[in-house]
């Protein structure tokens, strides 16, 4: 098969990369607006923003696709422009979707469960872009169009080696200060609330045994496992995993509510996402591709942390954010530790002159 992962070298899309391309019989092709190189002879790599069209739709007409995997987050209006083009330009085009779109009216949740977008009643929200939402109005796009030649996928929370969230919190909000030595701070909104966490490498495996696939074409899929666990327990793991590979020992403050209810664009993910138990059933799945392994989260966890501390790497620390937690826990940075000369006077003001709620 030739498939192309538009992309596709994020956190799926690296191993969707590996699994596919073991298959030698498989030639992959991969965008990415940064430059990557691979030893493999069936795996190349085209530079290029696949959100722009003048990129895209020259690549997809100048070469036949069995299948198109769409990693790319649209806006609808984006999605409604570009989606009569995929559909024409390969045999499938399996189109990333998220489990997020569901309420947690029925537990465990099933493809055909609501959706937020039916169910919710809150009208603020119902308002919004917000990326339940808008998924869920994505989602209803395939069903305008006379061509069924496509896969929704609806992944839940992945971890990998790159990411490990807590609840709200990237490893930036949380692992950092962990391994930096200071607490970690965390919710009691969220901590007593079911989810259900999955190995990157696990969902791309899925999603490779969908491509051309029969029976996935025209269906709505749930990839994630179905063993579901409390956000305090995930903590727990955490800070035990923590303690045995780098023999630090984690301090957890615990507040009432997420840090992120104070932020108009933040407070949805919690309200109509994080504080929902999230359980799925996963027969459909199982049903189109069979049996399929999924790692244990303690098991998934060790690895993905281990595979981090080798080679660690963040992204943007926000260090506003980082003030209020420090004030949370009473913590302290050392200014030796934030960059920049302006920016250690702005914590500095922030963590000792300004009260919490101004920060926000």
């Amino acid at each position: 098969m030739k498939v192309l992962l538009l992309g596709g070298t994020g956190a799926m899309g690296i191993h969707l990369v590996e699994i596919l391309s073991s298959q030698s019989s498989n030639e992959v092709w991969v965008t990415s607006r940064s430059n990557h190189t691979s030893d493999k002879k069936n795996v190349t790599y085209i530079r290029g923003n696949a959100m722009d069209g003048s990129f895209v739709y020259p690549l997809i007409a100048n070469n036949d696709f069995d299948a198109i995997v769409d990693f790319m987050t649209y806006s609808i209006d984006q999605l409604e422009e570009r989606l009569p083009v995929m559909l024409s330009a390969t045999k499938q085009y399996l189109f990333l979707s998220s489990a997020r779109v569901f309420s947690s009216e029925e537990l465990p949740i099933k493809e055909t469960s609501p959706r937020l977008l039916e169910a919710c009643r809150d009208q603020e929200y119902l308002d919004t872009e917000e990326y339940s939402l808008a998924k869920a109005r994505e989602e209803d796009l395939f069903k305008n169009q006379s061509s069924k030649n496509y896969t929704i996928i609806r992944p839940y929370i992945t971890y990998s080696e790159n990411r490990l969230q807590l609840g709200v919190l990237e490893k930036e909000s949380w692992l950092y200060r962990a391994l930096h030595g200071r607490s970690i701070v965390f919710s009691r909104d969220i901590a007593d609330k079911f989810t259900t966490l999955t190995y990157g490498y696990d969902v791309a495996s899925a999603i490779a045994k969908l491509i051309g696939n029969e029976k996935a074409i025209g269906e709505t899929v749930n990839v994630m496992q179905t063993k579901s666990i409390k956000w305090n327990d995930v903590l727990s793991i955490y800070v035990e995993l923590i303690k045995d590979l780098t023999g630090k020992s984690p301090r957890v403050v615990m507040i009432d509510h997420a840090i992120n209810l104070h932020y108009q664009d933040r407070k949805w993910q919690v309200l109509y996402d994080r504080c929902l138990d999230r359980m799925f059933d996963t027969d459909k799945l199982h049903s189109i591709i069979g049996d399929h392994p999924f790692e244990d989260v303690k098991i998934g966890l060790r690895k993905s942390l281990e595979g981090f501390l080798r080679q660690p790497e963040y992204r943007y620390i926000d260090w506003k954010a980082e003030t209020i937690r420090d004030k949370y826990a009473g913590d302290v940075t050392p200014i030796s530790e934030i960059p920049g000369k302006k920016l250690k006077i702005k914590y500095l003001y922030w963590r000792f002159f300004c009260k919490i709620d101004k920060l926000f």
